[in-house]
Parts: C-alpha cells; sequence; structure tokens
C-alpha cells in the first residue's frame, strides 16, 4: 500500500492497537539515548509523537517532521509547546524544514519505507553539526528476511505497507561515506528471547 495513505488510515487506531515493533523501538530510543541532553533535535518520522514527549526532557527546541498530515494531527492535539514544530513533509524532497544545524537527529521505523537510503544520509549529513549524533531505530534486516512488515488490520483486511530490506552494512556503508562513525549498535528481542530473531536495530552515529 501507498506509504503516506497507509499511515494516515492507521493513525485513527496507531497509539492504540497492538504493535510490538512500535513499543520496543520507544524502548530502544530511550535506552540509547537516555544519558544525552541537546539544545536542538530535528526527529524524523515523529508520527502520533510517541518519542517526542519523552525528547522533549532531553533537548530544548525540537523540529518533528512526519508526511501523514493524520499522524501530525494527532500529534498536534498531544503536544502544544513553542519548543516543538511539527512539519508536514516528505524527507525524499528537499529539507526546507531544516532551519539550522542540529545536535541530534532520530528516525524512529522510518528508513525501512526509503528505497535510497545514501540520498537520506546526505542531507542528514549536512543538518547534523560536527560532533552531533544520529539515532536510527528500525525494524532489524533479520526480521524483514523472515518476511515481517509494517502492516495493520481495518474492516477491509490486513493492509501492508510498502517497505525495502537494508541490510546492516547497507547502514554503514551509508554512515561512513557521507561522514559518520558508529558510536552504538544495540539489537532489541521480543520479551529478550535471545534465540529468536531480534526485532529492532537501534544504531548510534556520530559526525565527524
Amino acid at each position: 500500500m501507498n506509504i503516506k495513505e497507509a499511515y494516515n488510515q492507521w493513525a485513527s487506531q496507531y497509539d492504540t492497537n497492538d504493535n510490538k515493533t512500535r513499543d520496543l523501538e520507544a524502548i530502544s530510543l530511550r535506552e540509547t539515548l537516555k544519558d544525552m541532553h541537546v539544545d536542538a533535535c530535528l526527529e524524523i518520522g515523529c508520527g502520533t509523537g510517541k518519542n517526542t514527549v519523552w525528547l522533549m526532557e532531553h533537548a530544548r527546541e525540537l523540529t518533528c517532521v512526519d508526511f501523514s498530515d493524520a499522524m501530525l494531527r494527532n500529534a498536534r492535539q498531544k503536544i502544544s509547546s513553542e519548543r516543538v514544530q511539527f512539519v508536514e513533509a516528505d524527507i525524499t524532497q528537499p529539507w526546507t524544514f531544516a532551519v539550522r544545524q542540529y545536535d541530534l537527529i532520530t528516525f524512529s521505523l522510518v528508513l525501512e519505507h526509503i528505497s535510497d537510503l545514501d540520498t537520506i544520509f546526505h542531507k542528514a549529513s549536512t543538518v547534523v553539526r560536527p560532533g552531533g549524533y544520529a539515532y536510527i531505530g528500525e525494524l532489524h534486516p533479520f526480521k524483514q528476511y523472515t518476511g515481517s512488515k509494517a502492516k495493520f488490520d481495518t474492516s477491509d483486511g490486513e493492509n501492508i505497507v510498502t517497505c525495502f530490506i537494508h541490510h546492516v552494512s547497507d547502514f554503514m556503508h551509508v554512515a561512513m561515506t557521507n561522514g559518520f562513525e558508529l558510536c552504538y549498535l544495540h539489537e532489541y528481542f521480543d520479551e529478550d528471547i535471545r534465540p529468536a530473531f531480534p526485532r529492532i536495530m537501534a544504531l548510534l552515529l556520530k559526525k565527524k
């Protein structure tokens, strides 16, 4: 299903339906960034604001981007602050929403829907200051190999969102070629059951 259309449909139930990937990525972001406090954060894929409220405790200013107007409508209902700016935008297009250099950029369950990682990492590199950080929380490629995809149920049946598989080496390559170095990589498992495939891959990168 078309990605924007899917998330607009999903918005009404996104915060309430059973979603292990959403919940585990929220844990991964909080654990990865718990000791970080920054002036400016750019949140890519803010959705309904599931991570925005927490990020507000760790950043003085937030620019929160999503291309689903329905998701953003839910986020704005939750959060009203002069420190937070919500922007509807397609990150495959020019980043006119990035009006400054950021100390931290976060991608939460976004990059599986992007076919060209290099273009996105290049744009991220131009808006993250030297010494700044990029957090990536994604459905683990190993989980994707088993056929797992972003999906949700409606009265018309199951809707599967368009996704692309990016291997761990793909993330490492585009990060390094665009001026980032790896600080941290952690894998999150359902109920911490290690013999199973990990569900979430969390990366913390630093801009050289």
